[in-house]
């Protein structure tokens, strides 16, 4: 056992008894969202993946240890904490040499969950190529880290504040397999529609199990992007979302935001001048994530 990862006795015993085991990040409690929204949504996402035959192990950063699976009173720590590191795989020893508290990314609770040994990781949308990244080079770890580590992700695509484009050109130069789950068109986030088609589909839990399985046996490392669409009913328009994401994007110039600030930044100005609607569809979707994930993993196992 890694002396650095603390395994909450939960996710110990499921993961012994070979019971399926479902990985949450933390950056959406401490930086996604408000108090105390935050907290109430990510004990609704740990209720929904037991509700959906799994264990949840939502995973942080604290006093030295990366820690899977947290408690109620923990969640409600990094909600209401305001000296919590956004951490990534660069920031990830310092911030465990530090004892600081930390929130992690997609790219570092993938690489955690690995060390503990779960397969399965859901989030709300993963990081990607940036807009602008040309000039910029700001492309999120989330996908280099995907390469290499074998832990699937389910997610709602990519945020639509991204070039999904390149994201998915780089997706497929670094061999990460895209398959959306019950439509041909890949999905962007606060919205069920992108005008990308998707690389793959797969419609049921059971056939992505088979897939990961394969593919690993295979010998093919790296992570598989499970894209799951917003529900119908709960996703914001892309025509609307698109005008808001242009003026958050000119506002972030102005006030010189950048690196890993740009995209809490966004995603506040978005939720703030849609009257809370892509919260709602952000909360949406990572229950409908949660719920799939899940029941991802009871297949695989």
């Amino acid at each position: 056992m890694n002396d650095y990862l603390v395994i909450h006795p939960e996710v110990q015993k499921a993961l012994k008894e070979g019971r399926p085991v479902v990985a949450l990040e933390s950056t959406i409690i401490s930086h996604g969202m408000p108090y105390p929204k935050n907290v109430e949504t990510a004990l609704a996402v740990e209720k929904m993946v037991r509700d959906n035959g799994a264990v949840p192990a939502t995973i942080a950063i604290m006093d030295g240890k990366c820690l899977v699976g947290l408690s109620a009173e923990q969640i409600e720590l990094f909600g209401k904490a305001s000296d919590v590191w956004k951490v990534s795989i660069r920031d990830m020893a310092y911030v465990v040499t530090k004892k600081l508290y930390g929130a992690t990314t997609v790219a570092a609770t993938m690489r955690i969950a690995a060390m503990a040994g779960i397969k399965i990781f859901v989030t709300g949308g993963i990081g990607g190529v940036h807009r602008g990244a040309e000039k910029s080079m700001d492309i999120s770890a989330d996908l280099t880290e995907m390469a290499t580590t074998n832990v699937a992700v389910v997610s709602a695509g990519v945020k639509s504040i991204l070039d999904i484009g390149l994201t998915l050109e780089y997706l497929e130069t670094l061999g990460i397999a895209v398959v959306t789950v019950g439509q041909d068109e890949f999905p962007s986030f606060y919205s069920s529609k992108s005008g990308f088609n998707s690389p793959l589909r797969l419609d049921q839990p059971n056939e992505i199990a088979a897939m990961l399985k394969t593919k690993w046996s295979l010998g093919l490392n790296g992570s598989v992007l499970i894209a799951n669409p917003v529900p119908a009913g709960q996703e914001v328009s892309s025509e609307l979302m698109e005008k808001y994401i242009q003026e958050a994007l000119t506002e972030a110039h102005q006030q010189n935001i950048t690196g890993k600030n740009v995209t809490p930044f966004l995603l506040k100005y978005i939720a703030n001048h849609t009257k809370g609607e892509s919260l709602d569809a952000n909360i949406a979707l990572i229950l409908n994530n949660a719920a799939l994930g899940a029941r991802i993993a009871a297949a695989m196992n």
